[in-house]
């Protein structure tokens, strides 16, 4: 087993992601020699790494989150003790097609390791490019349909916030769990997501309802969910959806159709504190949600801001978590340090987005703390925990 729980110069995490990926894709198929595999490297000299990034769009928004990504990983070597990386960076344009041209690329160059790219074609699409070459991709994708073979996803996925909240709810009496949750392709993997977590922690399911993602399709759908919570027994109601979209008039409409959050607790697939104007509705005072913890976030994003003069993009934090990744693994000093066994070892990591580990089916567990908003504020009812420990446990 490797013994790398990463300690970094600084106690570092980041804000939690709020970036939702394409959930239209499946895994990429590699043979089974591959999957799970990785390259040889000699640790004791620089570490070729390449970040894919989505440098080379037309949108704006893109070009930025790209350049966070990259600062944020550039950090992330500033930290590395008796480690060397050698970063190189391509850009993928954000599409499919170019992300597997420079992966190929990156390949030929020599790499021993891939960093993103974002978006979850890109990522697959990479993957497919690097896979017979034996070079792990970590995305920051938070897409599990990508996930498997040799590409990991990084970024905080449904499944494991969906295991905190309800865990919690049911430890505090509310397992009873009913779900609504917009018709979109998002919303239904935020709905599976739920049910899943139910069946792994013990808690009950008491219904779901899906409803047309506008207002009129949340108006119209609001008493039917109120008759249903109420016939059901349910005294946990998640829903999936996020404060730009139906949070808001869900929360104001069914306390008006009898629903009192004081005995069914209302609660978060997503952040709920993003925008910090959310936390004034009246209706998710008292509802719960989970992120990662927010004073070591905070500090990561002080020390982002102070280093380049503005604020961190949400998701940068995730390029600081593969380096860290990448340098506590090299620092073992073992010519096996990147391949598939190694990054899944159980004992984790720790990165500015806080404690996690990547499974061997491509996916991720990360630890979140859980929320509270009490007085238009933000109380942490549940720390995160700080580590897997040496076990995986």
């Amino acid at each position: 087993m490797f013994p790398v729980f990463l300690k970094t110069r600084k106690a570092l995490r980041a804000a939690a992601l709020t970036l939702t990926c394409s959930v239209a894709l499946a895994a990429c198929t590699v043979p089974s020699d591959i999957a799970g595999g990785g390259p040889s490297i000699n640790a004791s000299r620089p570490v070729p790494v390449a970040l894919l990034l989505p440098y080379g769009t037309e949108i704006a928004n893109q070009t930025g989150l790209a350049r966070s990504l990259e600062n944020a990983a550039r950090l992330a070597i500033a930290d590395l003790n008796g480690v060397t990386i050698d970063l190189k960076v391509y850009a993928t344009a954000g599409n499919a097609e170019q992300a597997a041209v420079v992966a190929q690329e990156a390949v030929g160059d020599g790499a021993k390791i891939i960093l993103g790219p974002v978006f979850s074609a890109a990522a697959n699409a990479a993957g497919v490019a690097a896979a017979r070459a034996n070079i792990n991709v970590l995305s920051f994708s938070n897409n599990t349909d990508i996930a498997g073979g040799n590409v990991f996803v990084l970024g905080n996925t449904f499944e494991n916030t969906a295991r905190r909240v309800v865990s919690y709810a049911a430890q505090q009496g509310s397992g009873n769990v009913f779900v609504a949750y917009p018709q979109t392709s998002v919303g239904t993997v935020g709905r599976d997501a739920i049910l899943q977590a139910v069946a792994e922690t013990g808690a009950t399911a008491a219904g779901s309802i899906g409803y047309e993602a506008s207002q009129t399709g949340v108006v119209n759908a609001v008493p039917q969910i109120a008759s249903a919570l109420r016939s059901s027994g349910a005294t946990a109601l998640v829903m999936t959806d996020d404060t730009s979209g139906s949070i808001p008039l869900l929360s104001q409409l069914l306390p008006e159709n009898g629903i009192d959050p004081a005995s069914t607790q209302f609660v978060g697939l997503t952040r709920w504190d993003i925008p910090a104007s959310s936390l004034a509705l009246p209706g998710l005072q008292g509802g719960i949600f989970a992120l990662p913890d927010p004073a070591l976030s905070a500090q990561f994003a002080d020390r982002y801001q102070a280093t380049y003069g503005a604020p961190p993009h949400p998701i940068a934090g995730l390029a600081y978590d593969g380096i860290a990744a990448i340098g506590a693994l090299v620092s073992t000093q073992q010519s096996r340090a990147l391949t598939g066994a190694a990054l899944t070892q159980g004992s984790g990591f720790a990165g500015v987005t806080g404690a996690f580990r990547l499974r061997a089916d491509g996916t991720n567990e990360r630890a979140l703390a859980v929320a509270r908003i009490t007085n238009q504020a933000v109380t942490i009812v549940s720390p995160a925990q700080r580590s897997f420990g040496v076990g995986g446990s």
